[in-house]
């Protein structure tokens, strides 16, 4: 049986439910420690509780029962404005939880310029294809299958 390994987070919309004779697989995202503050996609409204739920490891919860509270204390105006704000300035979490830094260079540029990102693979994806016609020209020239007929 598998632990939940991260408070708050939520793994294919059961929220901790069993599945069959086991736990499922809970995909909490992003973690702490370098991965960043990011607005969740498991979330209510905006996802930024939740977001700061688990950048910080505290209850969503009680994050919220705070946030309601500041909204009522506070009124109206400065509680809804801050929480906009946050919901701004904070990038959505992505959707495959980031593994390196690499990827993480990749998610980031992609959140600022997606033409930029577009751009990045394209050139990737060329340079694979350009390997690939090498590749299939070595394998299909007449030099390689008299070398293969030579051996064989």
């Amino acid at each position: 049986m598998r632990a939940r390994t991260h408070r708050g987070c939520r793994g294919d919309g059961m929220n901790g439910r069993q599945r069959g004779n086991g736990w499922e697989s809970w995909n909490c995202g992003p973690r702490r420690g370098g991965a960043g503050l990011y607005r969740s996609r498991n979330a209510v409204f905006l996802g930024v509780c939740q977001g700061l739920a688990n950048h910080f490891d505290i209850s969503v919860f009680w994050l919220r029962f705070f946030t309601v509270l500041l909204v009522l204390f506070t009124g109206l105006w400065p509680g809804v404005f801050l929480y906009f704000m946050a919901a701004i300035i904070m990038r959505r979490e992505p959707v495959v939880p980031v593994h390196s830094p690499s990827e993480r260079e990749f998610y980031d540029s992609y959140a600022r310029s997606r033409s930029l990102a577009l751009g990045r693979l394209r050139e990737k994806f060329e340079r694979l294809e350009r390997r690939i016609r090498r590749a299939e020209d070595i394998v299909t020239s007449s030099d390689f299958q008299w070398e293969r007929r030579m051996r064989g």
